[in-house]
Parts: C-alpha cells; sequence; structure tokens
C-alpha cells in the first residue's frame, strides 16, 4: 500500500473528529511539567545526590533502546498493542523517504497515547522513586522522578522534531531507522544514540 493511500486509511481509522494534536501535545507537556516541578521542589541541599540525573539519564537511555529494539519491534505477549502501534503503524505512516507530518492531526501517530504517560508515571516513576525514598533520601528520588519525567518529554519533543523536518544529525539517524530495511536492526535511540554506539546498532 502507498503512503498516501496507508495514512488516508489509518486516519480514517483512529482520528477521532474532536482530535487535537495542540491538546495532545500540551496535555503531554503540562502533566510531565507537573511532576517535575514538584519533585524538584522536594529537593534541599542536593550535595552528592545530584550524580542521580546523570545515572537516571543513562539508565532512561538504555530503557529507551531495549524498549524500542525489543516490544516495540517484536511482538511480545501482553505488549501486542505496542507493536501494532509502532512497527504496523508508525513505521507505515512514516518511511525513510516520507517522514514529514502533514497537519497537527498527525501528532497522533507520532505522540504516546496520554494514557501511556499516566502509565510511565505510575508504574515506573513513582514506585521506583518510593523505593529510592526509603533507600537513599528524598533528593535522590525527586531527582530520579524528575530526570525520569524529563528525558521523557525530550523523548517526545525529539520525536515530534524529526517528523517536522527538525534536528539535525539526530533527525538523519531517526530517519535512517524508518527504512523498511533498517528498522529492525539499527538506531533504535530516538534522543540520543549512547546505547546505539555502545551496541553495534548505529549507522549513519
Amino acid at each position: 500500500m502507498e503512503v498516501a493511500e496507508f495514512r488516508a486509511q489509518t486516519r480514517a481509522e483512529i482520528l477521532g473528529p474532536r482530535y487535537s494534536g495542540v491538546l495532545h501535545f500540551g496535555f503531554v507537556n503540562a502533566l510531565a511539567f507537573s511532576v517535575i516541578a514538584y519533585a524538584a521542589m522536594k529537593v534541599q541541599h542536593p550535595g552528592w545526590s545530584l550524580l542521580t540525573v546523570p545515572i537516571t539519564f543513562l539508565y532512561a537511555n538504555l530503557v529507551e533502546w531495549l524498549a524500542h529494539r525489543g516490544p516495540m519491534h517484536n511482538r511480545r505477549r501482553f505488549l501486542g498493542l505496542v507493536f501494532k502501534r509502532h512497527t504496523l503503524m508508525h513505521h507505515h505512516f512514516f518511511t525513510h523517504d516520507s517522514m514529514q507530518l502533514e497537519s497537527t492531526r498527525d501528532f497522533k501517530m507520532v505522540l504516546f497515547p496520554p494514557v501511556l504517560l499516566l502509565f510511565f508515571f505510575g508504574l515506573f516513576a513513582l514506585p521506583i522513586g518510593f523505593l529510592l525514598r526509603a533507600v537513599a533520601g528524598m533528593n535522590v528520588a525527586a531527582f530520579f522522578v524528575a530526570t525520569a519525567m524529563s528525558y521523557y518529554l525530550l523523548y517526545e519533543w525529539l520525536h515530534l522534531a524529526y517528523h517536522l523536518g527538525l534536528g539535525g544529525e539526530l533527525r538523519l539517524h531517526h530517519q535512517a531507522h524508518h527504512d523498511p530495511a533498517n528498522m529492525n536492526r539499527t538506531n533504535f535511540n530516538i534522543t540520543f544514540p549512547i546505547c546505539d554506539r555502545l551496541f553495534g546498532t548505529h549507522e549513519r
């Protein structure tokens, strides 16, 4: 199926008349910034706990790489919806030679559904934050939550930018991933190709 035909069919299937890409993007930002601000207000005399920021950043980069290389491109039990949304829809909606969004309503094909932000916060950031608070104190927990949510937001910003034609070398890195011949083997980092370089999956 040609990209234009697939896009028309997909829009008819998943875009309701009331969907707004601007509101979708706004909701993601409002919720993420609220969590980041609340976590930042909990920090007092940070000291050594500032090390939590780079450690969490690298951990998030690894999670991004593993999730993208794993269930987003390989069907897994209980995660079939993730595979369908990413490989079967996103990668057919945007190919390496047709990467550009056509309107803000196409944001739905780039941004994660808002429910995934709630899922990410409720089942990932919040429980680990409580665990870190019990083990290492409030500052470490707050820095972890703030950094994890910041990384999530950065992911969304950069991914959207690539499909708006922005991002320079990072956009080209992601565009190469959208080549059907490459998508299951190279360029799994969306933000910064740290793990792609570490694990040999980086391709210019």
